[in-house]
C-alpha cells in the first residue's frame, strides 16, 4: 500500500513514517519546512519528501492519505482531497488500526515526563529481551531511534500524547491506541489552545480509561486530585500507584543520582543512575511497573535502569567553555521548569544557574500560565526571558511585567543576537546555563558555547 503522509516531519507522524516503511508499505509524505533531524531520518529509509502542501500531490495517487494535526482546512492539498473525495485517516488512527491491533500496548500518558518513562519503559524492555517495538517523542541513546517496528515482537511501548487527534477528530491521539498497559504519570491543565480547563483534558483521560480492558492494568501515581477525579468516573481495570504511600515507591539514598526501590513496603534493590531529580525517580517507578505487567522481573528493571542514559533534550549537556556548562532541557510548562530547576539545583549546590527560557509553547504564547513563572524560576540566580515581538514567537503577554517579582534577577529580550551577549557578559566559571524551550531555539545552544570561547 502507499501512503502519502501529510505533516511527515513531525515528531510524530515521522515515527509513524518509519514503522510504515517497516511494515511493508510504500512512504511519501509532505511538510512547511522539510528539516533534519528528522528528514535525514526519513531519506534514509528511501522515503521521499516534498517540501510544502500543494494540490499537484494528488498526481501521486497513493493509495490512502495519512493526516496529521498540523494540517487545518485551507490547505491547499487537503483541500483537493476533500473535494476528489480521496481516502485519508488521521495518523493515531492509521496507526491504531494498522499497527497497534493484536500488539500488547504498553501507553505512558501525563501532562509531564511522557518522552522520559516511555524511553525507560521502552529500554527495560529491550534489556529483558524482549525487543519492544516504539513510537516515542524523543531520543534515548540507549534506544538510538525514536520508533521501531518488527513484525515478530508482541510488545508496543507508546507515548501517548493527549493533544488532539486532527482537525476532523477532535479527540486525544490516545483514545485509538487501545492500550493493555497504561501509565497515567500525571495530569494538570496544558494545551490552552485546544483545551478550555482541567475538566475537559480529566474528560479525555477518562476516554483513555474506558479502553483499557479489565484483565489490563493502570499505573498512576498515589497523589494526584485530577487523576483521583477522572479514576471516579469509573475504572473497569486494576489500578496500581506509585510514589508516597504508593504500592512501589523511591528512597533517595545519601548519593543524589543513587536510589532505593521499595514495593509493597519492602526494598527490592537500588537504582545506580545519572539522572537526578524527584521526576526522574517517579517516572522510574512507573516504567517498573508497567515493565512489571508484561512479567519483567524488578531486577531486571533495576538493572536496565542502572545503565540508562537518559533522552535527549531531557538536562542534556550540549558542552562546556569556560568553565560554564550549557544544558539542553524540553521544559516549557511551569511545573516542568521547576521540576528542571529543583533536580539541577539538586545536583550542582550554591553555584549559579542562568536559566534560558523561550516560551514557545501554544498554551505559554497564549499567556495561560505566565503567572506562574516566577514561582517556577526562583531557584535560578538569573533568567533570560526571550519573546519576539511579531512572527510565530510573538508573546500575548509582556515578560518585563510577568516576571517582574523576581527583580534584577530577571531580564527579557526581543533580539537573539542582544541576549546571547547578555548571558555571555553575566556568565562566569562555575556557573551552569540552562536552556529550555520545546524548540530548537535558534541553536542558541552552540551560539552561546561559541560566544563564551
Amino acid at each position: 500500500m502507499h501512503l502519502h503522509i501529510l505533516g511527515i516531519c513531525g515528531t510524530f507522524m515521522g515515527g509513524l513514517a518509519l514503522i510504515a516503511r517497516s511494515a511493508g508499505h510504500t512512504v511519501t509524505g509532505c511538510d512547511a519546512g522539510v528539516y533534519p533531524p528528522m528528514s535525514t531520518q526519513l531519506q534514509e529509509q528511501g522515503i521521499e519528501l516534498i517540501e510544502g502542501f500543494d494540490a499537484g500531490q494528488t498526481a501521486l495517487n497513493p493509495d490512502l492519505y495519512v493526516i496529521g494535526n498540523v494540517v487545518t482546512r485551507g490547505n491547499p492539498l487537503m483541500e483537493a482531497i476533500l473535494d476528489r473525495g480521496l481516502p485519508y485517516v488521521s495518523g493515531p488512527q492509521w496507526l491504531g488500526d494498522h499497527i497497534l491491533a493484536g500488539q500488547h500496548v504498553l501507553a505512558v500518558a501525563g501532562t509531564h515526563g511522557k518522552t522520559t518513562t516511555s524511553s525507560m519503559l521502552a529500554w527495560i524492555l529491550e534489556f529483558a529481551g524482549l525487543a519492544p517495538n516504539f513510537l516515542i517523542g524523543g531520543i534515548a541513546p540507549d534506544l538510538k531511534v525514536s520508533a521501531r517496528y518488527r513484525r515478530d515482537s508482541g510488545f508496543f511501548v507508546i507515548e501517548a500524547d493527549e493533544y488532539d487527534t486532527a482537525f476532523f477528530d477532535k479527540r486525544s491521539k490516545f483514545v485509538h491506541y487501545r492500550p493493555r498497559t497504561a501509565v497515567l504519570n500525571n495530569l494538570e491543565y496544558d494545551h490552552a489552545d485546544i483545551f478550555p480547563d482541567l475538566a475537559a483534558i480529566e474528560t479525555q483521560f477518562h476516554h483513555l480509561v474506558r479502553t483499557i480492558p479489565s484483565q489490563g492494568g493502570i499505573i498512576r501515581p498515589s497523589v494526584s486530585e485530577a487523576l483521583d477525579r477522572v479514576i471516579a468516573r469509573g475504572v473497569w481495570t486494576p489500578v496500581m500507584t506509585f510514589g508516597e504511600g504508593g504500592e512501589w515507591q523511591a528512597r533517595a539514598g545519601s548519593r543524589t543520582a543513587a536510589f532505593e526501590v521499595l514495593r509493597a513496603g519492602q526494598p527490592v534493590g537500588t537504582v545506580q543512575w545519572g539522572l537526578t531529580g524527584e521526576h526522574n525517580r517517579l517516572n522510574a517507578l512507573a516504567a517498573l511497573a508497567a515493565a512489571g505487567q508484561v512479567g519483567v522481573d524488578v531486577s531486571t528493571g533495576i538493572g536496565a535502569l542502572s545503565a540508562f542514559q537518559g533522552v535527549k533534550r531531557r538536562m542534556e549537556l550540549r558542552g562546556s567553555a569556560r568553565g560554564v556548562q550549557v544544558y539542553d532541557d524540553f521544559a516549557h510548562h511551569p511545573t516542568a521548569i521547576d521540576t528542571t530547576l529543583s533536580g539541577l539545583r539538586a545536583q550542582v549546590g550554591a553555584q549559579r544557574i542562568l536559566a534560558v527560557l523561550e516560551p514557545r509553547s501554544n498554551t505559554m504564547k497564549l499567556g495561560a500560565m505566565a503567572a506562574r513563572l516566577p514561582e517556577a524560576l526562583r531557584q535560578a540566580d538569573l533568567v533570560f526571558c526571550f519573546g519576539a515581538n511579531e512572527g510565530k514567537h510573538a508573546l500575548g503577554w509582556d515578560p518585563g511585567q510577568v516576571l517582574a517579582p523576581l527583580g534584577s534577577r530577571a531580564t527579557s529580550y526581543s533580539n537573539m543576537d542582544k541576549m546571547i551577549d547578555a548571558i555571555r557578559d553575566a556568565a562566569r566559571p562555575g556557573d551552569h546555563i540552562l536552556v529550555m524551550s520545546n524548540g530548537g531555539f535558534g541553536g542558541i545552544h552552540q551560539k552561546l558555547l561559541d560566544r563564551l570561547q
